[in-house]
């Protein structure tokens, strides 16, 4: 491996961006993929920003909502669900489910098998990569709505836009919960602002247990893996969900392969608690 420093002790303080700190800043949130959306905006005033952050919360939870109808396996009226009863085939499935499994069978072969859609009991489980394109397809339902500035997270998974401060290139400060303590924060890292990575995605076991999976050998089966919990920096939300599910599912070997192949920053929480960080993220961790 050439860019992961060695391992670091947990609990550093959260760094603080450098200027303009604490802005003000408003925002919405609802529920949908099982888990909380929020979308924040930076604060012009009531008159001027409140109608914005409505209208762009609608879109956004339009996005959401039109996704978790099609792949949700919790519904027992969508496409992910139909197919997993034998009710719908790939074949017959939509266009836009199609084009969502090729993309989930690319990174499968990008990362070795260690990010699959294919649950251990055989049912294709496209929830690993729908988070990731609805927030995606979420931001570019903001920017056709002429919204520049905002901040989306969705679950812990960040995507931003612009800056928290219109014009004046602050980033955003996108935190990162200590899987040892959820109340608390375990560092963060400055996202857009003009720089060149607006998107962080965090995977990890400490909320939902083993629930992440890789194939290996023919079949698809649970793994323990070294990792509680990986924090993924890129240019864009898609790899970097990706990359972390991938991460907790394959270890260092996989930190190793994500770090060689793709333009990103790697925070991962060990079992022991201690972090094993890109220059990055220590960089970030020392702002």
């Amino acid at each position: 491996m050439q860019r992961t420093s060695e391992s670091a002790p947990a609990g550093q303080p959260v760094p603080r961006p450098a200027t303009r700190r604490n802005p003000a800043l408003r925002s919405r949130t609802f529920r949908c993929m099982g888990t909380v959306i929020s979308l924040a905006l930076p604060d012009r005033g009531a008159p001027r920003t409140v109608p914005v952050l409505e209208g762009a919360t609608a879109a956004v939870e339009r996005v959401f909502t039109e996704l978790d109808a099609m792949f949700s396996l919790y519904r027992p009226d969508s496409e992910a669900s139909r197919l997993a009863s034998g009710e719908l085939t790939l074949r017959d499935a939509s266009s836009a489910f199609r084009a969502r499994f090729a993309d989930a069978t690319g990174w499968r072969l990008l990362t070795e098998g260690f990010f699959t859609p294919e649950r251990p009991d055989g049912v294709l489980d496209l929830s690993g990569i729908i988070k990731g394109h609805a927030i995606g397809q979420a931001a570019a339902a903001l920017e056709a709505a002429g919204v520049e500035d905002w901040c989306l997270n969705a679950g812990g998974d960040v995507l931003v836009g612009g800056s928290p401060v219109p014009g004046s290139g602050t980033p955003w400060l996108a935190g990162i919960v200590d899987p040892l303590d959820r109340a608390s924060l375990l560092s963060a890292f400055p996202l857009g602002g003009g720089g060149r990575f607006e998107a962080l995605a965090t995977s990890g076991t400490s909320e939902r247990g083993d629930h992440i999976w890789r194939a290996g050998a023919g079949r698809t089966e649970f793994r323990r893996t070294e990792f509680r919990q990986a924090s993924v920096v890129a240019a864009d939300i898609v790899t970097a969900d990706v990359l972390a599910t991938a991460i907790v599912a394959g270890g260092r070997a996989m930190v190793d392969w994500a770090t060689d192949s793709w333009d990103v920053e790697v925070l991962a929480v060990l079992g022991n608690g201690e972090l094993l960080a890109t220059p990055g993220f220590n960089a970030a961790r020392g702002a």
